[in-house]
């Protein structure tokens, strides 16, 4: 599958973008990192949808200080969507759901944007490897 060229500029811009103290190691509780700095990412999407948002935090999720991947899909298709989204970390962990979630229907129109906020429960440092996977549900 191709690597949409958009993911990877958004990426790069927000390497230069986001600012880094090097005197701790800490990050607060809704700090924002940069994607690059919580890991390498491989991005598969489908050819129907371009990722146009892929921001990484660090927030409480029940309790637990957790990463959150918010991943933005639009639909570059002439027809409605659905996509399911799916998030790999190389420590083994996976987190992913439909997109949109509800809806009657449930669908991405040509030209509009859905996004979701995943968050990888109980991981407080940053991530590896992170494969992303956006594929369209059939119809």
């Amino acid at each position: 599958m191709k690597l949409s060229q958009s993911l990877l500029m958004m990426v790069l811009l927000a390497c230069t973008l986001v600012l880094t103290d090097g005197a701790t190691n800490t990050i607060e509780a809704s700090a924002a990192v940069s994607c690059e700095d919580a890991g390498s990412i491989d991005a598969q999407v489908a050819p129907e949808a371009e990722v146009v948002g892929f921001d990484c935090s660090f927030k409480d999720y029940k309790g637990v200080k957790s990463l959150h991947f918010a991943v933005t899909v639009k639909n570059v298709s002439s027809v409605d969507q659905r996509y399911r989204v799916n998030l790999f970390l190389d420590n083994g962990k996976a987190v992913g759901g439909l997109l949109p979630r509800k809806g009657k229907p449930p669908v991405v129109k040509p030209g509009e944007e859905a996004s979701f906020t995943y968050p990888i429960q109980g991981m407080a440092e940053k991530a590896g490897k992170v494969t992303l996977l956006v594929k369209t549900v059939s119809q």
